[in-house]
């Protein structure tokens, strides 16, 4: 399986990036999926996932901002990030992980990884 990560970029505070992950190799729509994120000199930390079904959990750091989807038929899972602030700064990765209908957390639980793509907010 292959995650491939796109729509990063430079915005200012307060504007909108939507990322996209499309995932080749095998159809992931019973899989869970989710976005990590990893800023400068922190570690890796959950931002959002989706399970098969759709049930949705956020970081609060991003709860309310931040809007995970999926779209099964093309095999890609969206995250839509709104009121972008600096501190959302990181290279952002999604991943998929197998076996469980719950949302979870845990990176420990995401067999496959995108390569990650860059979002940097300036104040």
């Amino acid at each position: 399986v292959q995650l491939q990560a796109s729509g990063g970029g430079l915005v200012q505070a307060g504007d909108s990036l939507r990322l996209s992950c499309a995932a080749s190799g095998r159809t992931l729509s019973r899989c869970f999926m989710g976005w990590f994120r990893q800023a400068p000199g922190k570690e890796r930390e959950f931002v959002t996932t989706i399970t098969s079904s759709g049930t949705t959990r956020y970081a609060d750091s991003v709860e309310g901002r931040f809007t995970i989807s999926r779209d099964n038929a093309k095999n890609t899972v969206y995250l839509q990030m709104d009121m972008l602030q600096p501190e959302d700064t990181a290279v952002y990765y999604c991943a998929a992980g197998c076996g469980s209908y719950r949302p979870l957390r845990s990176s420990h639980f995401y067999h496959y990884w995108g390569q990650g793509t860059q979002v940097t907010v300036s104040s």
